[in-house]
């Protein structure tokens, strides 16, 4: 009996087809080009006339995007090996499109600092180049000095890059339907990607109702301050959501000077810290998954222990009232355990307990499912009760003794798993800071910059801190900070994967 045609296809299709893969990414590309026109409408209400850059970035993403997907449109189902390779190239690809404005504008005219800036949107990240001088004596603009429109742009970036680009588009995008499990699992955040229903489509769309809807709250709750206008209401709603850290302000949150806004932010960060799926449950009155979930209970308690230690820090040490130091400590506990990176305080000025506390909470990142980066809660959950069974081992070597979250045994594969991220993503931390230390950095700076990037968190240590620039950084050192954020941002074994041998052969 002869065979059919699909299966001849699939049967005479390479390891890794790189006709599907450009197809894809063209239709990427070209949503991409519907999010470059966003600022316009931002320009054409401020009337600063800088809609052209968009306009013009919008056509390339247009007729770059469509001709890869009129040419290249998929005929077959994504495959594992191409839904990493697609995911790992969408990231990078989009940074180079996305950077378009700033370059054609001449308000970056550096295209490296203008793929930073938006590689640190689009990753969460929350890194600036803007407000410094590069090594070659560009003097880059102040924050506040950038046109409505491009502070519009780099806040949507963050919110694009908060639930991915890739989930969205599975949304919205039915033609991407085909293979999208493979895309959503190699693009979400965390161990595993949190399925709610049996189609991938659907869940995307349940994501980002729960997404849309918390960033709505949030933008309504601080416009109701008078210290923020709609527009500042806006970008720090989405910069939140998406644990990002890009503000409107040179001096970030603490340019508004209020508590309100300070406590609507924290409340938020922490909010955008846990699983989504989580808030969607809750939403969907399951109030005993939510409140029992491990991760969410671990999470809350690490955020405790560094609020009240923090603020003590601060109140004991530093000379703060009770309520200055609750509030800063609050906040930056919160910020720095989210990945979120904002900032009211400049902690390298704390006392060294509070400092040191701070400086642990880099090394966290929120709950898997979150739009935070970093290791994640449950990695360093699995991690802590494997060191306990290790222990308990020793001592009864012939006991059979399981990990367990709760009443779940975690599968020794996931272990092994979690065990090597860590393994990994310790390694690369150490290798980005010995990379950018080589050009001339000390030890804090260069380490701080190297866990700024790869966990996603924006703002590092000594002259990278949060009252710095990256401006000063250069050029190749920005492209090692650029892989990193990628690599934090997709969880380290989607980006490396592509490099290993095995993935290339049949």
């Amino acid at each position: 009996m002869p065979k059919s045609k699909s299966v001849i296809n699939a049967f005479n299709r390479p390891t890794i087809d790189f006709f599907v893969v450009l197809g894809v990414l063209g239709a990427f590309i070209f949503f991409m080009g519907f999010a470059l026109l966003m600022p316009v409408a931002i320009d054409l209400i401020y009337n600063q006339d800088t809609w052209l850059p968009f306009l013009v970035s919008a056509g390339i993403a247009f007729g770059l995007g469509g001709g890869l997907w009129f040419f290249f449109k998929p005929n077959e189902e994504l495959r594992i090996r191409e839904g990493f390779l697609v995911v790992s190239l969408t990231w990078l690809v989009l940074s180079l499109v996305g950077a378009l404005p700033f370059t054609i504008s001449g308000i970056l005219p550096n295209y490296t600092d203008a793929v930073f800036e938006t590689m640190s949107g689009l990753s969460t990240t929350g890194s600036t180049i803007l407000g410094g001088t590069t090594t070659t004596g560009i003097i880059n603009p102040a924050i506040e000095d950038l046109p409505k429109s491009f502070l519009f742009w780099r806040s949507l970036a963050h919110w694009l890059g908060g639930m991915g680009i890739i989930v969205l588009s599975l949304a919205i995008l039915p033609l991407l339907g085909i293979g999208g499990m493979q895309l959503f699992q190699a693009e979400s955040p965390g161990p595993t990607a949190d399925k709610l229903t049996p189609r991938v489509q659907e869940t995307a769309k349940l994501l980002w109702v729960v997404y849309v809807a918390f960033t709505g709250a949030e933008f309504v709750l601080l416009w109701l301050h008078p210290s923020m206008d709609w527009f500042d209401a806006v970008n720090h709603s989405m910069a939140t959501m998406a644990t990002g850290g890009f503000s409107t302000k040179n001096t970030s949150i603490a340019a508004f000077n209020s508590g309100y806004i300070d406590a609507v932010i924290t409340v938020f960060m922490f909010l955008a810290g846990i699983n989504f799926a989580m808030h969607f449950r809750l939403l969907r009155g399951e109030f005993t998954p939510f409140f029992a979930n491990r991760e969410t209970r671990f999470y809350t308690l690490i955020t405790m222990i560094g609020i009240l230690g923090i603020s003590f820090s601060l109140w004991f040490f530093d000379g703060y009232t009770l309520l200055e130091a609750i509030r800063s400590g609050a906040f930056q506990a919160v910020a720095i355990i989210t990945t979120t990176g904002f900032g009211t305080d400049d902690y390298e000025l704390w006392y060294s307990f509070g400092a040191f506390l701070l400086l642990l909470f880099f090394f966290t990142g929120g709950s898997a499912g979150s739009t935070g980066g970093g290791i994640k809660m449950i990695r360093w959950m699995i991690l802590i009760r494997n060191t306990g069974r290790e222990i308990k081992q020793i001592i009864h070597p012939k006991a059979i003794l399981p990990v367990r979250i709760g009443d779940q045994a975690i599968n020794q594969n996931i272990q092994r798993t979690v065990l090597s991220f860590f393994i990994l993503y310790m390694f690369i931390f150490g290798l980005g800071a010995f990379i950018i230390s080589l050009f001339g950095y000390d030890i804090m700076s260069s380490a701080g910059a190297s866990i700024a990037a790869l966990g996603n968190i924006g703002p590092g240590w000594g002259e990278f801190g949060p009252t710095d620039s990256f401006a000063k950084m250069p050029y190749l050192g920005k492209w090692v900070m650029i892989m990193l954020m990628m690599i934090g941002r997709l969880e380290i074994f989607t980006v490396l994967i592509i490099f290993s041998p095995s993935f290339w052969k049949q």
